[in-house]
């Protein structure tokens, strides 16, 4: 792995408003040109929004030939940039909750989303591809929300030659809070929740780690629909360290870049016992059986 800048963005992402937030999404994509990203990770579902309702898949398009993606084609080749972004993804009729990568050279591929989370399994197939992406700096993985909670998935990634998984996310919480130290309280929690899974799977893996997610109402114009994300950046290096996050303790729009040293993982995974080096997998039989 060559060193990598890279930018993740927490925003929201209300659905049915699809074309403001393509326009949100090229603003943020310019912004991390202006920091000098290489790589720019945007939240699950960030393009047609995520809330838990049949509108987050009114406005599906085909990937790569929707016009989404096809315009932020555009921008990543105007820009010499690499986007990851967040839609649902129709294909014969079908809706997946798909997150894409296109760079300056155009599209690089797509991951489905393949764990559905709560309600998500009304509206969308669950994806059956994990995926590794060259994009010349690093082989990049993309494991989308609820996926982050199975570890097989990070895992496999590790295996198949991952050095950084990016982990875009529209985690809910619960009703919108009605002050500002409840809305404090949720963006910490969310933070210590990723803390404790996060660094474990880049610890485990020797890789980094790069988090993201939505950040506000997604639904206000629903009614009796709360879609409400806690928003939170953060990025843990192959040692499981947190790297960089987000700044701010409320729950807004913001935007974190950090330096990755793609050393750290050559390191890393050198190490005498590195378990990825010394697994015994004739005795993982009970991976593929189903729980009693």
């Amino acid at each position: 792995m060559e060193d990598l800048t890279i930018a993740l963005v927490q925003c929201n992402s209300p659905v049915g408003k699809k074309s403001k937030n393509l326009a949100d999404t090229i603003d943020w994509v310019k912004k991390a040109k202006d920091n000098n990203a290489d790589l720019v990770c945007l939240p699950e579902l960030n393009i047609t929004g995520h809330a838990g309702h049949p509108s987050m898949v009114s406005e599906a398009e085909l990937v790569p030939e929707g016009d989404s993606c096809q315009t932020l084609i555009k921008s990543a080749r105007k820009l010499a940039i690499y986007i990851v972004a967040g839609i649902c993804e129709q294909e014969r009729g079908i809706h997946y909750n798909t997150q894409f990568i296109v760079g300056p050279n155009g599209f690089v591929g797509k991951q489905r989303k393949v764990h559905l989370s709560s309600d998500e399994y009304f509206y969308f197939r669950h994806g059956s591809d994990i995926r590794v992406f060259d994009i010349g700096k690093a082989k990049i993985g993309v494991i989308i929300c609820y996926d982050n909670l199975l570890p097989e998935v990070s895992r496999c990634l590790a295996i198949d030659g991952a050095e950084l998984l990016l982990c875009p996310h529209a985690a809910r919480f619960g009703p919108w809070p009605s002050t500002l130290q409840k809305r404090q309280s949720a963006v910490k929690s969310n933070k210590e929740n990723w803390r404790l899974i996060h660094r474990a799977r880049a610890y485990d893996n020797g890789c980094y780690v790069a988090l993201c997610n939505a950040a506000g109402r997604a639904a206000t114009e629903l009614p009796k629909v709360e879609a409400n994300h806690a928003g939170g950046c953060m990025a843990v290096d192959p040692n499981g360290k947190v790297v960089a996050e987000s700044k701010s303790k409320d729950i807004s729009d913001e935007m974190a870049t950090c330096e990755l040293k793609g050393e750290l993982v050559d390191k890393r995974r050198s190490q005498a016992c590195f378990n990825l080096q010394t697994r015994r997998i004739e005795s993982f039989g009970a991976l593929t059986r189903p729980t009693e």
